[in-house]
């Protein structure tokens, strides 16, 4: 016992006032370690206890988010008391240069303030699709700085969290798991309005991705320059990929049109010439 204690009161090497001991190096690891292990306790009952089932993904995230910060801020803390360096003092006497820290990385401390914001308000979440200046990006993470996102070309995007903060985001996820969409089509004048709904509303409910019939809905919205135009309206849970179901649709919209002889019109233009001008023209030409 005595060897022991004396291999743990061996001095590895000093700086000024403050000796570095072989227990030192054991009481950082343990403190290193401890962390890890509280954490790993936490995640699993967060994510894997049935008792938490009723709470969404996103929500767990973030809370486990914000208990990781806060546990590796005080282990760190703990840390540096334990090598001599305190950090009460360290804040003190370091005021001067965090300020100028401060101004020089403002941007990444405005977009830290960012992530805790988005980490305790819960306004985006994990799995949560965003339109972030016309891109349309799925959350797959949301860190301290930036959040991670996959857009439709399967491509990972570092975002900055500040950029979802301050800018207008629009989150088609954010009150319920489906959103309304429409489809723009034109028919030629002369044809048929009720066949024409009735096509749009059928070959919208036809595609798997489409739920809620009733609310499926086709309208004669204007009478264009060359052709009556046409919305149909539908809701889908397919928020993410829903431009590959809006294309499925439009090939259903297309065929039917062909098979009931229903005509979708180039754009078309008269041209309206005067008597006078024609004669000048004529004349022109001899």
């Amino acid at each position: 016992m005595d060897t022991f204690m004396n291999f743990l009161e061996f001095e590895l090497f000093s700086i000024g006032d403050n000796s570095f001991r072989v227990y030192t190096l054991v009481t950082i690891l343990i403190i290193f370690l401890i962390p890890k292990l509280i954490l790993w306790l936490i995640k699993k009952t967060l994510f894997r206890k049935r008792k938490f089932k009723n709470i969404d993904k996103g929500s767990l995230y973030a809370l486990f988010q914000i208990i990781r910060y806060v546990i590796w801020v005080i282990a760190i803390g703990l840390i540096l008391e334990t090598i001599g360096v305190k950090v009460t003092v360290l804040i003190a006497s370091s005021a001067a240069l965090l300020v100028g820290v401060g101004l020089g990385l403002q941007q990444t401390f405005n977009d830290v303030i960012s992530g805790i914001i988005l980490l305790s308000e819960q306004s985006i979440k994990i799995d949560d699709v965003l339109d972030i200046d016309g891109d349309i990006v799925k959350i797959q993470s949301i860190g301290l700085r930036t959040s991670k996102a996959l857009n439709r070309d399967d491509v990972s995007i570092i975002i900055p969290n500040s950029l979802i903060t301050t800018n207008k985001v629009i989150n088609w996820s954010h009150q319920t798991m489906k959103t309304r969409f429409r489809i723009d089509v034109g028919v030629a004048y002369g044809s048929d309005i009720d066949l024409v709904i009735k096509i749009l509303e059928e070959c919208a409910f036809d595609h798997p991705d489409i739920s809620d019939r009733e609310s499926t809905e086709a309208r004669l919205v204007n009478f264009g320059n060359s052709s009556l135009d046409f919305q149909v309206l539908f809701f889908s849970r397919n928020i993410f990929r829903i431009s590959k179901v809006k294309s499925d649709i439009r090939r259903s919209i297309s065929r039917k049109f062909t098979e009931n002889s229903v005509a979708i019109p180039f754009p078309q233009m008269d041209l309206h010439l005067k008597s006078n001008y024609t004669e000048i023209m004529k004349k022109d030409l001899q």
